[in-house]
Protein backbone atom coordinates (compact mmCIF):
# COMPACT_ATOMS: atom_id res chain seq x y z
CA UNK A 1 0.00 0.00 0.00
CA UNK A 2 1.04 3.26 -0.43
CA UNK A 3 -0.05 6.36 1.73
CA UNK A 4 -0.68 9.33 -0.24
CA UNK A 5 -1.30 13.02 1.63
CA UNK A 6 -4.17 14.88 0.49
CA UNK A 7 -3.95 18.60 0.37
CA UNK A 8 -7.06 21.07 2.38
CA UNK A 9 -8.12 22.12 -1.73
CA UNK A 10 -9.19 18.33 -1.97
CA UNK A 11 -10.35 17.41 1.01
CA UNK A 12 -14.29 17.91 -0.62
CA UNK A 13 -13.56 14.91 -2.85
CA UNK A 14 -12.25 12.44 0.29
CA UNK A 15 -14.95 13.37 2.69
CA UNK A 16 -12.33 15.19 4.76
CA UNK A 17 -9.77 12.74 4.94
CA UNK A 18 -6.28 14.34 4.24
CA UNK A 19 -4.57 10.64 4.50
CA UNK A 20 -5.59 7.85 2.58
CA UNK A 21 -4.36 4.34 1.59
CA UNK A 22 -3.92 3.47 -2.31
CA UNK A 23 -2.48 0.56 -4.31
CA UNK A 24 -0.06 1.15 -7.63
CA UNK A 25 3.31 0.54 -8.93
CA UNK A 26 3.34 3.79 -10.57
CA UNK A 27 2.20 7.61 -9.31
CA UNK A 28 -0.23 6.74 -12.51
CA UNK A 29 -1.53 4.08 -10.89
CA UNK A 30 -2.00 4.98 -7.41
CA UNK A 31 -3.86 8.30 -8.89
CA UNK A 32 -6.08 5.63 -10.40
CA UNK A 33 -6.64 3.90 -7.16
CA UNK A 34 -7.26 7.50 -5.54
CA UNK A 35 -10.04 8.24 -8.26
CA UNK A 36 -11.99 4.73 -7.84
CA UNK A 37 -11.92 5.60 -4.15
CA UNK A 38 -12.76 9.37 -4.46
CA UNK A 39 -14.48 10.20 -8.10
CA UNK A 40 -12.73 13.39 -9.77
CA UNK A 41 -10.18 13.87 -7.34
CA UNK A 42 -7.40 12.21 -10.37
CA UNK A 43 -8.36 15.05 -12.42
CA UNK A 44 -7.91 17.65 -10.18
CA UNK A 45 -4.07 16.22 -10.27
CA UNK A 46 -3.66 15.37 -13.59
CA UNK A 47 -4.42 16.98 -17.11
CA UNK A 48 -6.32 15.26 -20.14
CA UNK A 49 -2.71 15.34 -21.22
CA UNK A 50 -1.51 13.08 -18.31
CA UNK A 51 0.45 16.30 -16.87
CA UNK A 52 0.41 16.70 -13.55
CA UNK A 53 -1.55 20.41 -13.56
CA UNK A 54 0.95 23.50 -12.99
CA UNK A 55 -0.71 24.30 -9.49
CA UNK A 56 -0.29 21.08 -8.02
CA UNK A 57 2.93 19.79 -6.71
CA UNK A 58 3.77 15.68 -6.06
CA UNK A 59 6.13 14.28 -4.10
CA UNK A 60 7.50 10.70 -3.31
CA UNK A 61 9.10 10.75 -0.27
CA UNK A 62 11.18 14.09 -0.51
CA UNK A 63 11.51 14.05 -4.15
CA UNK A 64 9.80 16.19 -6.47
CA UNK A 65 7.87 14.71 -9.41
CA UNK A 66 6.37 15.58 -12.62
CA UNK A 67 6.48 11.96 -14.40
CA UNK A 68 3.17 10.49 -13.56
CA UNK A 69 5.06 7.31 -14.35
CA UNK A 70 7.55 7.61 -11.61
CA UNK A 71 7.70 4.35 -9.59
CA UNK A 72 6.57 3.50 -6.51
CA UNK A 73 7.28 0.67 -4.10
CA UNK A 74 4.79 -0.72 -0.85
CA UNK A 75 5.35 1.51 1.79
CA UNK A 76 6.31 4.85 0.37
CA UNK A 77 4.22 8.12 0.50
CA UNK A 78 3.13 10.36 -2.26
CA UNK A 79 2.49 13.83 -0.83
CA UNK A 80 0.15 16.04 -3.52
CA UNK A 81 0.09 19.74 -2.36
CA UNK A 82 -1.60 22.61 -4.01
CA UNK A 83 0.63 25.77 -5.05
CA UNK A 84 -0.39 28.61 -2.94
CA UNK A 85 -0.91 31.89 -4.66
CA UNK A 86 -1.68 35.51 -3.85
CA UNK A 87 -0.23 38.77 -3.79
Amino acid sequence: MIRVMIPSQLTAYTGGETRIEAMGATVDAVLDDVDRQFPGLKFRVVDEQDRVRKHMRLFVGMDETRDIRTALRAGDELLIFGALSGG
